[in-house]
C-alpha cells in the first residue's frame, strides 16, 4: 500500500471515530491572532509531527490550545484543512509559507505539491527566492528547475531578489553558484548589488562559506579529510559555549559542512539543544545531510538524542526517507526500538511511509 493511501485509510477510519469523540476530541491551533478548532485523531493521522505533540505534554490545561509559532495564520489554516482533505490548495501566493510548513509537520505530499506550484511560478524576480528556499527545505526538483531557469535568465542575478538572497542566506547562494557552475566570488556580492551590511552584521564573519561550497565538500567516501580553516576556528573559539553551540546547530539545519567541522574544532557542545530540544544531530538527520551526521557522530554526537516529544535523529531520518543518514546512525548505534512519547518506533514510521530501504535495515538482525 502506498503512503498517501495508507494516510487516507487512517484519516478515513479516524472521521470515523470523531461522533464519539467527545469535547476531549478537539484541539485548538493558535497561531498569533489566528485559533484554528481541529480534531485531534485527524491531525495525528495526517502528520507525524503533530502526532508527536499531542501525544506529548504541550496542550494548556485550562483551554486544550496548541501554540503553533512557526506557522503563519493564514498557513495554519490551510495545514489543517489539508490534514482533513488530502487536497493541496492550489494558491500560489501561499506556496512558499505552506511548503516550509509542510516540511516541519512532516506532510510530505503538500510539501511535493508546494514545490511544483514554486516550479510553475517562476520568474526573474523570484528565482533567486525559490532557488534558496529550495535548497533550505531540500527540494531537488525545484532545486533544479531554479537553477535551469537562471542558466537561462542570467538577469535573475541583477535583481533585488538575488541581492536579498545574498544578503540573508549567503550559504545556500554560494551552493546555487557552485552548481550554475560560477565562481561563487562572482556572484553578485553586497556591494556589488548596492547592499550594505546583512541584518547579522554583529555576527562574526563566514569566510569559512565564501571559501567553499557546502556542494563542493569531500565525499564521504574520500580518503583525506581537509582540516577545518584555523581562521574559522579561531574566530569560532572567541565565542561562549552558549554562542558555538547555537551556531553549531544552525549550521546543522543549514547543511554547512565547514561550518560544522570548524565549530566541532573550535569546542562547539554537540549536546546543545535548540527549538523542542532538538540537537544539531537531530537536524542533520532531518535535513538526510549524511555528511554532517557523520561529522556530528565523530564528534560523540548522542545518536539517541531524545527532543521535547520523544523523536531521535533515527526518527527523523526514518520520517523523512534519508537512507544514507540512518545508516550512518545504525553504525554509531543508534537505538531502533526507542519510541516517541505516541509510542512509534523508527521502524513504524518507516513502514507508514514505505520506504522500504529503512524498513529493511531497521528489520536486519
Amino acid at each position: 500500500m502506498s503512503a498517501v493511501a495508507e494516510v487516507q485509510n487512517t484519516t478515513t477510519e479516524a472521521l470515523a471515530a470523531l461522533l464519539d469523540g467527545g469535547d476531549g476530541a478537539l484541539v485548538t491551533l493558535v497561531a498569533g491572532e489566528t485559533r484554528v478548532a481541529a480534531h485531534r485523531a485527524v491531525l495525528a493521522a495526517a502528520s507525524p509531527v503533530f502526532e508527536a505533540m499531542l501525544a506529548h505534554d504541550v496542550l494548556e490545561a485550562s483551554c486544550g490550545q496548541v501554540s503553533i509559532d512557526d506557522v503563519e495564520g493564514p498557513a495554519l489554516r490551510l495545514l489543517v484543512a489539508y490534514t482533513y482533505t488530502l487536497q493541496a490548495p492550489q494558491l500560489p501566493d501561499t506556496a512558499p509559507q505552506l511548503l516550509a510548513a509542510a516540511e516541519k509537520y512532516g506532510l510530505s505530499d503538500l510539501k511535493a505539491a508546494c514545490e511544483r506550484q514554486l516550479i510553475s511560478q517562476l520568474a526573474v524576480e523570484t528565482a533567486a527566492a525559490t532557488a534558496v528556499r529550495a535548497v533550505r527545505h531540500s527540494c531537488p526538483d525545484a532545486t533544479r528547475a531554479a537553477v535551469a531557469f537562471i542558466k537561462d535568465h542570467l538577469q535573475v542575478m541583477a535583481t533585488r531578489g538575488w541581492a536579498d538572497a545574498v544578503l540573508e542566506y549567503p550559504q545556500e547562494v554560494i551552493e546555487v553558484c557552485s552548481m550554475l557552475g560560477e565562481p561563487p566570488a562572482e556572484a553578485s556580492s553586497p556591494t556589488a548589488t548596492g547592499g550594505g551590511s546583512t541584518p547579522n552584521s554583529d555576527r562574526q564573519p563566514r569566510s569559512d562559506h565564501s571559501r567553499t561550497p557546502a556542494a563542493a565538500a569531500p565525499p564521504a567516501s574520500a580518503r583525506h579529510t581537509p582540516p577545518p580553516d584555523d581562521a574559522a576556528v579561531s574566530r569560532f573559539r572567541s565565542l561562549s559555549e552558549e554562542e558555538r553551540g547555537r551556531r553549531l546547530i544552525e549550521a546543522a539545519v543549514e547543511g554547512a559542512v565547514e561550518e560544522v567541522r570548524a565549530l566541532l574544532a573550535a569546542g562547539a557542545d554537540v549536546g546543545a539543544r535548540g527549538v523542542d530540544r532538538e540537537t544539531a544531530l537531530h537536524w542533520a538527520a532531518r535535513r538526510g545531510d549524511a555528511a554532517v551526521v557523520r561529522l556530528l557522530l565523530s564528534a560523540a554526537s548522542d545518536p539517541n538524542a531524545r527532543n521535547r516529544y520523544g523523536l531521535t535523529p533515527l526518527h527523523w531520518a526514518a520520517w523523512y526517507g534519508h537512507a544514507e543518514a540512518a545508516a550512518a546512525l545504525l553504525q554509531a548505534g543508534a537505538d531502533r526500538g526507542v519510541r516517541t512519547d505516541s509510542g512509534r518506533t523508527p521502524l513504524d514510521v518507516a513502514r507508514r511511509y514505505n520506504y522500504q530501504e529503512i524498513v529493511e535495515m531497521l528489520t536486519q538482525s
